[in-house]
């Protein structure tokens, strides 16, 4: 089973971002192993320094930038599946917070992806990010849900 970990800087504070994150943590579950490590909020060097540290040995990285590639759902189970078929057990997804991601972290992702030119706030990144690697395992695994 494939690892995947989620680094987001900035804290969910509303409860309806926690259990949106909780609902898809939870489908999840049958699909990967997955670990969200919530990083504090501070200037973007000190993000940086705290992101690169938590990036987990031999994982691939993923980082969420809007200027990466336009990725569908489609492209993404794509890659998830090209990941692991390449023997690739661990992912790591990174969300920077809110002045986005240092240089110095884009330069450290095997991928840069985007979810399209729109800015959209870290918590709901978040819920976005998590909800569409859902749909990516249900894409191949050929299981009704995307459409």
């Amino acid at each position: 089973m494939v690892k995947l970990t989620v680094i987001a800087v900035g804290k969910l504070k509303e409860r309806f971002w926690r259990d949106a994150c909780a609902e898809y943590a939870k489908r999840l579950g049958g699909y990967c192993a997955l670990e969200v490590r919530e990083l504090p909020d501070s200037n973007m060097q000190q993000e940086a320094s705290l992101v690169l540290e938590a990036l987990p040995e031999k994982a691939a990285v993923v980082v969420l930038d809007i200027q990466g590639k336009p990725t569908s759902s489609e492209q993404l189970a794509q890659l998830i599946e090209d990941y692991t078929v390449d023997g690739v057990s661990h992912i790591a997804f990174v969300i920077g917070g809110s002045d986005g991601l240092t240089d110095e972290v884009k330069r450290r992702a095997d991928k840069r992806m985007s979810f399209g030119p729109i800015t959209l706030p870290h918590n709901l990144a978040r819920v976005v990010l998590l909800e569409q690697i859902y749909r990516a395992f249900k894409i191949i695994k050929r299981e009704p849900y995307h459409k």
